[in-house]
């Protein structure tokens, strides 16, 4: 009984006891999972390896300091790094490697300009996708859009850019794997001509497309860091004398484009002036300059996309891109048998199909097409695209192994693999709170003066994307009024090219969209001058006056239909008008004398 009684008080203090040391323990698991997964989310799972390459001493004065000095950089997991082994994405890679005896050469060149190498960086399974996603290591968080993909195959390198862990990261971008990961991340990326950059210790993906790719949030760092790389001398900066739109490849875009192009054309009207902009229907200028597209058919072309010049570039490039991954690595993948992502399997199954006369009628347009896009682009012309065809999948989504997906992206990103040509993704603005982005495309070898555009239009084009935003956003600014602006210039560029039914169509289009708008009217009476319309241009011009009673080209254009028409009296009141609002106007005194004259 004793014993009994004595135990009574005793057993609730213990389980009292145990319940405290129970709830400390459950506490400390809590807070050490909390710990991890502030550890995973600090680098986004980004990193495969960290490491430190610091930079030599810095010289002694009076010699300048190093170039890059002060700048951090990571590089995706395809370039060599003495004393690590190059995992290229795959465990399998990794394990049947051994450690580089060499670090690559753009690696060494940074470290030896100044820059430290913090580590290296998750890349697509054997670098060959555009997703961004990888089942071995995980899929890096999109630091812009969690809930989505960041983009492939150089993921890791543009989310340690996005989450600013580092200044600028290094990843290979053979059919897109830079340009992709920029623009879903919204940062800048680069892809340098076709062989400007030493190739010398990164995986070998696609030799005839394959380089050496950037990564950075601010255009001055991208610039100092493409200087050191390219070994570009001193040069004056030279502006853009053209500035192409490809408004058929913005039609392949899958979100409106009005708020971009509109930050497009009012920073290259303010920056360079309004004759700088130029549009181009990019299908019709492949048709007549790549003949050879029209005798070539793709491997399995047989969708409707997939017979347009840009469907069959994009279907050229893949079919390469596959064809040689295949042959390289063939031995690697016969003998070690690994475990492939079913989608890169059936791909370099495929491969297997494509015949070497197939590959040489590709390489063959490859080689048309790339004379035919720097010929467009030699006088300091610049291209512009869409990056992407839509904004960043959702992770694990269906619309990553659409063929359509594929195809539409592939199109848009094969002019410059193809084309060897330079090209920068620039964030502009958001969608659906996601980034969105426009590239810049100059000719092979302009590297240079594409990395200075993009300086000198990177502000402006920002300032123009957050001016749009905000006035829509307070309800100033709609999309009706930037499609029309979008429209117009549309028309004037017909208009240069003396397509005057064409220009009509457009102009036609503004007014409607927005029929306040005196310019609109005043322009499509120009047109209809040139189709010597005279009743209609007329009318246009008095619609024009009505709206802007001082809009001295109305006057100008209403005085010479009247003329035509026989209005000589109305037309010489037109011509005087037109005299008083601008006195220097040689024409509408010259015009005003010799009708008077009659």
């Amino acid at each position: 009984m004793v014993s009994t009684s004595s135990s009574s008080p005793t057993a609730p203090s213990t389980r009292a006891n145990l319940l405290v040391l129970l709830g400390l323990g459950l506490a400390g698991i809590l807070l050490l999972t909390r710990k991890l997964k502030r550890a995973v989310r600090e680098d986004f799972g980004a990193f495969v390896q960290k490491l430190q390459l610091l930079p030599p001493p810095q010289p002694a004065p009076p010699k300048a300091r190093h170039p890059l000095t002060d700048l951090t950089f990571a590089v995706s997991d395809v370039f060599d790094i003495e004393g690590f082994v190059t995992g290229c994405g795959h465990p399998d890679w990794a394990s049947t490697h051994c450690a580089a005896s060499k670090t690559a050469v753009v690696v060494s060149t940074l470290v030896e300009g100044g820059a430290t190498c913090v580590g290296k960086t998750v890349v697509d399974e054997l670098a060959y996708s555009i997703n961004g996603e990888n089942r071995h290591y995980g899929t890096p968080t999109n630091p812009a859009a969690p809930a989505r993909v960041p983009g492939g195959s150089s993921s890791g390198a543009a989310v340690t850019v996005a989450a600013k862990l580092v200044d600028f990261s290094l990843g290979v971008d053979t059919v897109g794997g830079v340009r992709v990961p920029a623009a879903f991340c919204g940062v800048i990326g680069f892809r340098p001509s076709y062989g400007a950059l030493s190739n010398m210790g990164m995986l070998t993906i696609s030799p005839s497309l394959d380089t050496v790719g950037l990564f950075a949030n601010d255009p001055d760092v991208l610039r100092r860091v493409g200087h050191v790389l390219l070994q570009l001398p001193f040069g004056v900066q030279r502006k853009p004398r053209q500035i192409i739109i490809a408004d058929d490849c913005f039609e392949l875009f899958k979100i409106p484009f009005d708020k971009l192009a509109q930050a497009l054309i009012t920073s290259t009207e303010k920056l360079f002036g309004r004759q700088a902009l130029k549009h181009e229907i990019f299908e019709e200028f492949l048709c007549s300059n790549v003949p050879s597209l029209k005798k070539v058919h793709t491997y399995k072309s047989d969708a409707k996309d997939k017979t347009s010049s840009l469907g069959m570039l994009a279907n050229i490039m893949h079919a390469l891109h596959r064809y040689e991954f295949s042959n390289i690595h063939e031995e690697w993948l016969k003998t070690e048998k690994p475990v492939l992502d079913p989608v890169i399997s059936a791909h370099l199954n495929d491969a297997a199909e494509i015949s070497d006369t197939e590959i040489e009628k590709y390489r063959s347009v490859r080689n048309e097409m790339r004379a035919a896009i720097n010929t467009l682009l030699k006088d300091d012309c610049i291209l512009v695209i869409p990056t992407t065809y839509a904004l960043p999948p959702k992770l694990n989504a269906k619309e990553l192994l659409s063929e359509d997906y594929k195809l539409r992206s592939y199109s848009l990103l094969s002019l410059a693999s193809l084309s060897g040509c330079c090209q920068v993704t620039i964030p502009l603005g958001s969608h659906d709170k996601c980034p969105t982005s426009i590239s810049f495309i100059a000719r092979q070898g302009g590297d240079r003066f594409l990395l200075d555009t993009l300086q000198s239009m990177y502000a402006t084009l920002q300032e123009q994307a957050y001016v749009l935003a905000t006035s829509k956003q307070s309800g100033r600014a709609g999309n009706p009024e930037i499609s029309a602006d979008v429209a117009k210039e549309k028309g004037n560029q017909a208009y240069k090219d003396k397509q005057w039914q064409k220009a009509i169509g457009y102009y036609t289009e503004a007014i409607k969209l927005n029929d306040k708008n005196a310019t609109y009217y005043s322009n499509r009476a120009a047109a209809y001058l040139e189709l010597k319309c005279f009743h209609q241009a007329e009318a246009d011009c008095s619609k024009a006056i009505d709206l802007d009673k001082k809009n001295v080209k109305a006057y100008l254009r209403r005085g010479t239909a009247r003329e035509f028409l026989g209005y000589y009296k109305e037309a010489t009141e037109d011509f005087r008008y037109a005299s008083v609002l601008e006195p220097t106007n040689k024409r509408a005194a010259a015009s005003a004398e010799r009708l008077r004259k009659l």
